[in-house]
């Protein structure tokens, strides 16, 4: 085996989701089904089963199946694969058959087909290079996984001879109750010789029900005394989603998997039962993740973070060194050492730069907020810039929204901003400037300046201040 080809089977209905969204794009641990598929496939090279092989065996895209709701899925991963389409739901041997064209038209030719399933999100790397590489080295006919239970399943039941060569899968509809009883199940992977699979396939026999069943190709590679090899996995990997109950149960596991891995990764998660944390999110070490947290999207969280309790972050990016306490944050950067909450709101947009203070009951919507400034509670930024060393006093707003448009406000370096003052965009206050209690800016406020009333009007210069609001000739601002 120089080249193989994997194909991905994901052209079922999924009536039973009660759904317009096709089955495989169902989202699980804020990936769709049939992406979590596709990362395990794309990371066969990569995998320790086959490091032996990495470098003398080559891989093509994978070619997806679809059917149902095919235009969605193939708007959703673009190029990422190739796409074969089943005209008719006639079984998952026509649908391996319908990626026959697609696959002989690879360079070069595959001389081996991987297959798996779309539905099946806990499948991982490690165990498709393992199917993979027992198909190599016993230069198998067909290779498939099996694993063991004790527990009732609907899974095809392995069927041996004395000596323990595998004779044939049996879907339970069509089993014995001896053969019901038999613990070695089908977990739905397969490794088939190409030029073997497409006769097989074509002489696959219609079941009672009319359609053609994969798993009846045992049974013709070991009446034709074909080289028949198996890998037991475990059934967690073999899970297939075929409505919203078995989705949860295997969000349930995966979300353990992931838990276990940022755990692993020297992450502390303090209470795992009440922590959710998508799979494309990345922590650093040394982060403590409190009960009550929800992690989500592509998140990005530094070392030495104290994330929670009761917190959520989607598709944000957070620094080192940083406290996040009961708090929202939706499309945020936050830079090192800031500290945000209890109970604040970092809307789309909002950027806080170096350890920026943002108490209780604040929000900030795409707004830049520069280094060391201070909002500690009760106040409102939107579509703002704020300089370094700013103070933000409580109960202050920018009013935005003029009814038609989002205006900006711009606040300089230095200045203080007085408790429950109304910043009426747009409009800019300089650096090193002040407002005083409950003023109503709706001018542009000069640098140095101190502003008061309603509507707020100059009461008198200060002296010019650095950055960090002293004043230049040393004394204490005002």
């Amino acid at each position: 085996m120089n080249t193989y080809a994997t194909v991905v089977l994901a052209a079922g209905k999924g009536t039973r989701m009660r759904s317009t969204l096709p089955k495989v794009l169902h989202p699980l641990a804020g990936v769709p089904l049939l992406a979590h598929v596709l990362n395990a496939v794309e990371a066969i090279p990569s995998s320790l089963a086959f490091a032996p092989y990495a470098k003398s065996i080559s891989s093509t895209r994978p070619i997806v199946v679809l059917g149902h709701g095919a235009g969605q899925v193939e708007t959703t991963f673009g190029e990422r694969c190739l796409y074969a389409i089943q005209e008719d739901q006639l079984g998952t041997g026509h649908a391996l058959l319908a990626a026959r064209n697609a696959v002989e038209k690879l360079e070069p030719l595959p001389e081996v087909v991987l297959v798996c399933y779309g539905d099946t999100p806990l499948v991982g790397s490690e165990i498709l290079a393992r199917v993979l590489v027992e198909h190599q080295e016993r230069q198998a006919t067909v290779t498939f996984l099996t694993a063991h239970t004790t527990l009732s399943s609907d899974f095809g039941r392995v069927v041996r001879d004395a000596d323990g060569r595998v004779l044939e899968i049996v879907e339970v509809k069509r089993a014995t109750e001896e053969q019901k009883r038999i613990d070695e199940v089908n977990s739905g992977v397969y490794c088939f010789d190409r030029s073997w699979l497409w006769p097989a396939l074509e002489a696959l026999p219609r079941n009672a029900s009319g359609e053609f069943y994969l798993t009846d190709l045992i049974g013709i590679a070991g009446a034709q005394g074909g080289e028949i090899a198996t890998v037991t996995g475990t059934l967690d990997e073999a899970i297939g989603i075929n409505d919203r109950v078995q989705l949860a149960a295997a969000g349930k596991l995966l979300r353990q998997r992931i838990l276990e891995q940022c755990m692993y990764a020297g992450v502390t998660i303090v209470d795992p039962d009440t922590t959710y944390i998508d799979a494309e999110v990345s922590i650093g070490s040394d982060s403590v993740i409190l009960p009550g947290t929800m992690i989500t999207g592509k998140s990005r969280i530094g070392s030495a973070c104290q994330i929670g309790p009761g917190t959520t972050i989607d598709q944000s990016v957070i620094g080192n060194h940083c406290i996040i306490r009961n708090s929202v944050l939706e499309e945020a950067i936050l830079e090192d050492e800031v500290h945000v909450g209890p109970f604040s709101h970092c809307r789309p947009g909002a950027y806080l730069a170096r350890n920026v203070r943002m108490g209780n009951f604040a929000e900030v919507k795409n707004s830049y907020v520069g280094a060391e400034t201070y909002m500690h509670h009760f106040s409102y930024l939107g579509d703002a810039t704020v300089g370094e060393h700013v103070n933000i006093g409580a109960g202050t707003i920018t009013c935005n929204f003029d009814g038609v448009r989002k205006n900006r406000t711009d606040i300089g370096d230095g200045a203080f901003i007085g408790s429950d003052t109304m910043l009426v965009a747009p409009v800019t206050v300089g650096e090193g400037a002040r407002t005083g209690a409950g003023a109503v800016v709706n001018r542009d406020v000069p640098p140095g300046a101190l502003v008061v009333g309603v509507p707020a009007h100059v009461l008198r210069m200060r002296q010019p201040v650095d950055v960090d609001g002293s004043a230049q000739d040393g004394s204490e601002k005002e």
